[in-house]
């Protein structure tokens, strides 16, 4: 029997790779398993060059659980090891079986995965002793058994091993024994070696019988050997890709389309991309697209590797390109990622140019599941914008899809305001906005629909991208502002009439939280709405969009501003002005009269005090000043009053404020049974 210590630096370096060296303790089983199909492949690469004569029989590895034993035994059928190799792989940490390996079959072993050296100890992160029982390919080669306890010392002896291989025996620790659960095990082998290039069996297939389930004859392999991501594109049907996608989401719905990837120059990258059917829920369906190296399972973080906007995406990478660090958890930036990155992104964009140009009406079909894809696309990158503005659409409230070209043309003539601005109306919820899209039709306008998750931010970057263009939201104005023209309508109706008529309504506005209304009257024509809300578009943009930005969130805490809009030609609003008229008058006139003579002595004052300077002015001017503007005051409040007090009175103004209220989805509660009542007495 030999002992001795490893070759390490440290006598702690059992503890850091326990805690620092691995992200994650799952990873041990991973490794152990990679490193037996290493060993495996490796002797399928020896036979085909020459190098070993014998019969290779059944390659595959093994994994078999002890519960009470409290033991994982991982076993191959591979080149094993001499007590040589052992010194030199295992003892001495710093060397790599396959760095040497690579060397003299560089040409033939494409299929060798990762390095055995580190990835072995991993073991000891789960282990409190790991034996290793191998015997080497060689003919005369004996059988060794390697054994260490977590500390720098081990012993190696000579045992019994029928056949060539090594057995990996895991001692498991008291504080990992949920890795002694089959079910653990079994979750753990799907997770991470479900596609491995050779056979991996746990344990016996099951049946139901007698009552309970029961172990057959028959070896349970727990992966696929050939996945559909290795094999040539032309062999493939589409039933093929949709069986492979059910297998790796079983709970999805059928995916859009696919995109093979296949190339082997300037880097090595395998995979098939799903686009999925989402509409939202952007961040629930990340961590989608499984990554790969040589058919090991190695992350489903993929940002880096994946453009951040394709994380949207499912499917499989496999790259042996991508630089994993040893517990093969975490990515490392370089320039192959990059490269893949770039390479990916021009395969999707690709696709989806060629599915639009093939089959315009199918790809329109398919327009509200890809546009979460392409918008977030473009906003997060530019090169991307620049190849999907030939693809990406538009869709209108009547369902028709126009490319950024074709909608531009469609609406010049109709929407290009007085300064030449191309106006983009949209609607973001038809039934909704239903009056104001109406309204906008019978201008003649088209309305867009955007009511995408990512909408906001789109129309503001499409601004900046399109020349001289603006969005703006049916209801962010009256129809006849929406896109001001040269024959705008003047208000006839005079200055005192309109000011009367917005106080009485404005009186009468609910006190809402975080909401504020103001009023003002314009001539809409006999047949437009007597009453209109509109909100402000900058406002409310910069508030969706602090959503997206934290660091606009102060826009959360400013109220929403509502104009509430008065049509003054309309018959009600005419009839409450004459009503307010006849009502008022006898109580405003010596008020109206006081405050004509206030008005013109504040004016006669300014007239003369004006061609003083401050310090000229007497006390006196000064006082007669802010007494005669505070008397003033003290009239327009009592006209205020008076005004008031008749617009509390009037059911036809609450009735008015109510209807455009409740069509704005801003009439709850106690105020919308209030309404209800009135509504009925009204036309009783």
């Amino acid at each position: 029997m030999q002992k001795g210590n490893i070759g390490v630096t440290t006598e702690n370096i059992f503890p850091v790779i326990k805690k620092f060296l691995y992200s994650d303790h799952e990873i041990f089983l991973r490794e152990m398993i990679s490193n037996a199909v290493d060993a495996t492949q490796k002797l399928k690469t020896l036979a085909e060059k020459g190098d070993f004569k014998g019969e290779l029989g059944e390659l595959k590895v093994n994994v078999k659980l002890d519960e009470k034993a409290k033991t994982i035994t991982i076993s191959d059928n591979g080149i094993g090891m001499t007590e040589e190799e052992i010194e030199k792989y295992i003892n001495q940490i710093a060397f790599s079986g396959v760095s040497d390996f690579l060397d003299k079959y560089k040409d033939n072993a494409n299929a060798i995965i990762g390095h055995f050296g580190l990835g072995f100890y991993s073991s000891f992160m789960v282990s409190d002793r790991v034996d290793i029982i191998t015997r080497s390919y060689h003919d005369d080669a004996k059988a060794v058994k390697w054994t260490c306890d977590g500390t720098p010392a081990y012993e190696i002896s000579e045992v019994e091993k029928e056949g060539r291989g090594s057995d990996i025996v895991l001692h498991i620790s008291e504080d990992c024994k949920e890795f002694l659960n089959k079910q653990k095990i079994e979750e753990l082998l799907n997770k991470y070696c479900k596609f491995m290039a050779v056979p991996v069996i746990f344990g016996k297939k099951q049946e139901w019988k007698d009552g309970k389930m029961v172990d057959t004859d028959e070896d349970n392999v727990i992966n696929h050997v050939e996945p559909l991501w290795i094999k040539a594109p032309s062999t493939l049907k589409d039933e093929d890709y949709k069986k492979f996608y059910q297998e790796l989401y079983p709970m999805q719905d059928e995916p859009l389309f696919w995109i093979h990837l296949n190339v082997d120059y300037p880097f090595n990258l395998t995979g098939i991309l799903y686009f999925p059917r989402i509409k939202n829920n952007i961040d629930l369906q990340r961590n989608k697209i499984q990554l790969y190296c040589n058919q090991v399972f190695v992350t489903d973080q993929v940002e880096g590797i994946v453009p951040e906007f394709l994380t949207l995406l499912h499917g499989v990478i496999d790259s042996p390109d991508i630089p994993l660090n040893v517990s093969r958890s975490y990515l490392q930036s370089d320039a192959n990622v990059k490269k893949i990155s770039s390479y990916i992104t021009k395969k999707v964009a690709d696709r989806l140019q060629n599915i639009f140009k093939e089959d315009r009406k199918a790809y329109e079909e398919k327009w509200d599941n890809l546009k979460i894809f392409i918008n977030y696309g473009m906003l997060s990158q530019d090169d991307f914008y620049d190849r999907a503005k030939d693809f990406a659409l538009f869709k209108d409230v009547d369902g028709k899809y126009f490319t950024f070209d074709e909608y531009k043309t469609l609406i010049k003539e109709e929407q290009t305001d007085k300064d030449g601005t191309l106006i983009y109306l949209y609607a973001n919820n038809t039934e909704e906005q239903y009056t104001y899209i109406e309204a906008a039709k019978n201008k003649g306008y088209n309305v867009l629909l955007l009511d995408g998750q990512l909408d906001t931010p789109i129309v503001s970057m499409l601004e900046q991208k399109f020349e001289k263009s603006r969005f703006t939201r049916v209801d962010a104005d009256i129809v006849e502002r929406l896109i001001m023209k040269d024959d705008h309508k003047e208000n006839e109706i005079a200055a005192e009439d309109r000011e009367n008529l917005s106080q009485v309504f404005r009186s009468q506005m609910p006190k809402l939280d975080k909401t504020e209304f103001n009023v003002e009257v314009q001539a809409l024509g006999e047949n437009g709405q007597p009453v209109v809300i509109t909100q402000n578009e900058y406002m409310r943009r910069m508030k969706q969009m602090s959503q997206f930005q934290p660091g606009m969130s102060f826009y959360q805490q400013m109220p929403d501003s509502y104009t509430m809009v008065l049509n003054s030609d309309h018959a009600l609003v005419k009839q409450v002005l004459a009503d307010c008229n006849s009502n008022t008058a006898e109580t405003l006139k010596p008020i109206l009269s006081e405050l004509k003579g206030l008005q013109a002595r504040l004016s006669a004052l300014h007239q003369s005090q004006d061609k003083k300077k401050p310090e000229e002015l007497t006390q006196e001017e000064k006082d007669d000043l802010q007494n005669t503007e505070k008397a003033i005051n003290e009239q327009k409040s009592k006209k205020t009053e008076v005004l008031d007090g008749y617009a509390k009175g009037n059911d036809v103004i609450h009735q008015l404020i109510d209807l455009a209220l409740l069509q704005n989805g801003m009439l709850k509660g106690q105020a919308l049974d209030v309404f209800l009542k009135r509504s009925i007495d009204m036309i009783k």
